[in-house]
Formats: structure tokens, sequence, C-alpha cells
């Protein structure tokens, strides 16, 4: 496992200051994943130094976006990219919803062992969920298509929100093909360490 000092180093390059108490609690983060995966098959990668390149630097490469004081994760599965993005931002509330019980139990474990108060774990279908108050902006880094993103979460998005979804290959199909939602603006992302092609697609609410 890298050091605080490299990780630090790597998040620079990102633009990203973070203090040591936040730095100490990614590595955390990425301590956990690698021994829950063992048992729950969390994640298709298995070595530490990977899932901090694919996993926690491609979730914090989102940063710059996430404008609002609430984010819903959708699809958390082990937490990506809610709980990296909770830990950078303890200010900000952060739900992550998966379907999953095995998933939901780490998530939970995970927000205790790392001191996540400002972390709130829902266990269901997104479709089903219900909470208090729309959603400023939902995030997800698991749906496979905008469309079915849109379409499931429509319900929970607030009528000036944006849907975040973070992509590989930039979707061009899938743009095309989307209902029920427009396109507002696309990032390329950029990953230390990372040599792939990442896109962001922030998507609102039609006219």
């Amino acid at each position: 496992m890298i050091s605080l000092d490299q990780l630090d180093a790597l998040l620079r390059r990102m633009g990203h200051n973070l203090d040591a108490d936040r730095l100490g609690r990614l590595l955390g983060y990425v301590s956990l994943l690698e021994k829950w995966n063992r048992v729950y098959n969390l994640t298709a990668i298995h070595e530490p130094e990977r899932m901090l390149s694919h996993h926690l630097l491609d979730s914090l490469a989102v940063l710059p976006h996430i404008t609002a004081d609430r984010l819903l994760d959708v699809g958390s599965g082990g937490g990506l990219p809610g709980i990296p993005i909770a830990v950078a931002r303890p200010q900000m509330r952060v739900t992550l919803i998966d379907a999953s019980h095995k998933k939901c139990a780490f998530l939970q474990q995970a927000a205790i062992q790392l001191g996540l108060d400002n972390v709130e774990v829902v266990h269901g279908r997104v479709e089903a969920y219900r909470p208090a108050a729309p959603c400023a902006q939902i995030i997800s880094r698991a749906f496979s298509d905008l469309g079915e993103f849109v379409r499931l979460t429509r319900h929970l998005l607030a009528p000036d929100g944006e849907w975040l979804a973070m992509k590989g290959l930039y979707p061009n199909e899938e743009i095309a093909r989307l209902e029920g939602a427009r396109v507002i603006r696309d990032a390329r992302l950029s990953v230390p360490e990372l040599d792939a092609e990442r896109h962001l697609i922030v998507m609102g609410p039609l006219a």
C-alpha cells in the first residue's frame, strides 16, 4: 500500500488538497475494500494498488463537479464513488443505495470504521426508494446505460437537479438513444496511474 505522502502527491496532481486525517481514511477504505473483497466479491479488482487507481482516484476525479450539499450514489456496490467523495467532503451528506444485502453490510461497516457520520446506507432497489426530499445530484458509476439510469431515478431528482454518469469511453450511442433528459455538459476525466479513457456525462431534466 502506498504512503500518505504518495497519495497526497497523486491527489495534488488532480487538484485536491486533503488533510492527513482524510488521506488516512481514504487509505483505510482501500484496505477495507481489499479485505472484504476476499469473501464478498465486491469488485473484480483484487490488488490494492489497482484499487487505488481504478477505484479511489477514479472516484475522486469527479469532485470538481460535485456541487450539491447532498448526493445520492445509485448502485453504490463497494461504495464507489460515494465513500471516497464522503471522505473528501465531510460537510456534505452522501446516501449510498444498493440492492445487494452483502454490499450494504460492507458499506455500513465501512462507514462505521471510517467514522463517516455524513454517510447513510440504504438497502433496496432505487425505483422503490422514497427519500424525504428530492436530490440535487444523483451519481452512478455502475449503470451501463444512461437511459436506464434516468428512467429508474427520475422520481428522485429535484426539478433543477443533475444526473452524473461516470463512463469509460464516450457513450455516443447511449446519448443518441437518451429520452426524458438532456446532456448539460460532459467532461473528460484525468486519473493518475490509470491509462484508460474516463468521462463524466452530466444530464438534466427536459425543459
